[in-house]
């Protein structure tokens, strides 16, 4: 029987994604599936969709931040209570530096993943900074010469174009925002689902067992 799978497209700057990507990471339900983690750019796929950024609208931007520290709770997912200083943040470079990072150290993807969005959502400690940005890279490939030689990649057409390139695929996959998830399930067929608030959705898609936590049972 062929595995089920998931590919979730992130960008740190969301926090909604960084719920998802932690429950895939850490629920049992997820333990069997292949996922594949794919950064991509969000203001250029909001672009593409014409979309409002949630910020920019009236009491959204209120409540958004309400919304994703309750998800949070219900998960038992550490986050902080308020939101980086200047939300929204430019993650450019940091999803740059990923995409940099899925060519020459595809295995660490999942790790620079997790300690970029621990450093935004959970304790802000300023990722974009150079010298920030340089330290989580090294601590994921293990060198200070290797982190050096991922970021100096991002400057480059190769890893500009990979991030398009996911970005773009990410819109052709029907993703208006993030998180959003392409599953396939054991059957070969292949759905789209976006929020945290349609992961169970997702789970029943895939033929999955949901998990008997509060977070579960709040979902779609």
């Amino acid at each position: 029987m062929a595995q089920s799978k998931i590919t979730l497209y992130v960008d740190i700057v969301s926090p909604f994604a960084y719920i998802a990507f932690y429950v895939l990471q850490n629920s049992p339900a997820f333990k069997q599936c292949d996922i594949k983690y794919v950064p991509i750019f969000l203001g250029g796929l909001m672009n593409a969709c014409g979309n409002t950024p949630p910020i920019a609208i009236k009491n959204k931007g209120k409540w958004i931040n309400t919304e994703r520290v309750r998800w949070a709770k219900y998960f038992n997912i550490p986050i902080s209570k308020g939101s980086p200083p200047g939300f929204p943040i430019n993650t450019l470079p940091i999803q740059r530096a990923l995409a940099s990072l899925s060519i020459s150290h595809p295995k660490s993807l999942e790790s620079a993943i997790s300690l970029f969005y621990e450093n935004t959502w959970v304790q802000w400690r300023e990722p974009t900074k150079p010298e920030n940005l340089l330290a989580i890279l090294c601590t994921v490939v293990g060198s200070d010469e290797e982190a050096k030689k991922v970021l100096e990649r991002i400057k480059t057409d190769e890893v500009k174009k990979m991030l398009t390139q996911n970005t773009d695929k990410a819109f052709k996959d029907g993703a208006f925002g993030v998180p959003y998830f392409v599953a396939t399930n054991t059957k070969g067929e292949i759905e789209g689902f976006w929020g945290v608030d349609h992961l169970g959705q997702l789970t029943d898609f895939l033929g999955l067992e949901r998990p008997s936590g509060k977070g579960w049972k709040a979902l779609l």
